[in-house]
């Protein structure tokens, strides 16, 4: 039987870059906090734990004293950044590039136009969109579907932005929507401004999954429940295969799934290390053997 490893899955380059910085200075004498989950997948975190990194939540910053605090792939607002000086807290900087830019363009759209209607697509209490809505001061409005675009008023400016880690396919329908209902109210689209901001390596991310499921006669997706990337690409799994399974851990496979089967496809989403993926592999293997 093939059993194969998805080659564009698991970290992207912002959550490597995290991860590798979290490693580094886990090794210090005092260790590393993080501020929130480093990725939504609590086998890696309980990694980085024994290694030597700490998770803590905003409440927590005025008791770590001086020491150092990584800031994750996905951001922060401003308001952290204020608070951790204000508490001599030193910042570890490890914000995706690609949420850097995003974060500092829709500041300068802000500072531009306070008034106009600041729209961001993505999933709401998301550590990476609350990051983007702190660089309006709160003043941004957050949708994930259509009905709550529904509501924005059509008669006003509206700079549309997404989350880096968004569905593509669900965003272009969200402009599609906002542009054919500006031509039925106003019979023109100049109020909707639409910024492509979702990460390149996500947007290509879902046709390449689809073409990996399709090679494949089952297919093990291996994530954590709290990923919004990991539940979005298994629903692609879903629609292209399926045969599909969603698991968090290698003692989760069962023998059953693999019979009358000759080819097993595992992917993962952007938080799911290759460690993790080569043990479902393992496991599938041994399985195999008994």
């Amino acid at each position: 039987m093939e059993v194969e490893i998805d080659k564009y899955a698991g970290f992207c380059f912002g959550v490597t870059r995290a991860i590798k910085t979290a490693e580094d200075l886990s090794a210090d004498d005092d260790g590393i906090y993080c501020l929130g989950q480093i990725v939504h997948n609590a086998q890696e975190e309980d990694r980085l734990k024994r290694l030597g990194m700490s998770t803590i939540d905003h409440s927590v910053i005025p008791e770590i004293g001086e020491k150092k605090m990584l800031i994750r792939a996905h951001g922060e607002p401003p308001q952290t950044y204020a608070n951790a000086k204000k508490n001599n807290v030193e910042i570890i900087d490890a914000t995706c590039p690609v949420v850097l830019n995003l974060q500092k363009r829709i500041k300068d759209k802000f500072t531009e136009c306070p008034d106009c209607q600041i729209v961001i697509f993505g999933k709401k209490g998301h550590a990476e969109v609350n990051g983007l809505v702190g660089q309006t001061d709160g003043n941004a409005t957050v949708i994930s579907n259509i009905e709550e675009a529904d509501i924005l008023d059509i008669s006003k400016p509206i700079f549309l932005f997404s989350q880096t880690t968004s569905n593509y396919k669900e965003y272009c329908k969200i402009e599609s929507y906002l542009k054919e209902k500006s031509l039925k109210v106003l019979c023109n689209i100049d109020n909707i401004t639409v910024y492509q901001t979702i990460c390149p390596s996500v947007k290509n991310r879902i046709p390449r999954l689809k073409d990996f499921c399709k090679q494949h006669d089952i297919i093990i997706f291996v994530s954590d429940y709290k990923s919004s990337n990991g539940n979005m690409l298994y629903k692609v799994c879903e629609e292209t295969n399926p045969k599909s399974y969603f698991l968090t851990h290698p003692d989760e496979v069962k023998k059953e799934w693999l019979k009358n089967t000759s080819s097993v496809g595992i992917s993962g989403a952007t938080s799911t290390p290759l460690w993790l993926m080569q043990d479902v592999k393992s496991q599938i293997e041994n399985l195999l053997t008994i």
